[in-house]
């Protein structure tokens, strides 16, 4: 955005050198939001790791009939749930296949 904006003024506002002044400050200017964007991206690690999260206890924040979501280390899951299970209800992971997770419903006490 930095980029178009810096070419509009350097095209429309600005007269020679000033133009390529104001092109070169966009053009520095986009390569950091870039490199900014990237770093921000990768700077959080992933909070799923398949062979831990088997055993783990999600919180349901779509209902699973079967299909639904949970929520596991605030990440949201796909997940099958052949009991069912209702919105904000506990279940635990019994199997992780890609994106989504197989449920086991716990008993409420």
């Amino acid at each position: 955005m930095l980029l178009l904006t810096a070419i509009v003024l350097a095209v429309f506002v600005f007269s020679a050198p000033w133009n390529g002044i104001v092109l070169g400050l966009g053009l520095v200017g986009e390569a950091g939001e870039v490199v900014f964007g990237i770093w921000y991206s990768r700077r959080r690690r992933v909070a799923a790791d398949a062979e831990r999260m088997i055993g783990a206890t999600v919180k349901v924040i779509e209902p699973c009939r079967p299909r639904g979501y949970v929520s596991y280390k605030g990440e949201r899951w796909d997940a099958v749930c052949a009991t069912g299970a209702d919105s904000g209800e506990r279940a635990r992971i019994s199997a992780v296949n890609g994106r989504l997770l197989e449920l086991e419903r716990i008993a409420e006490k």
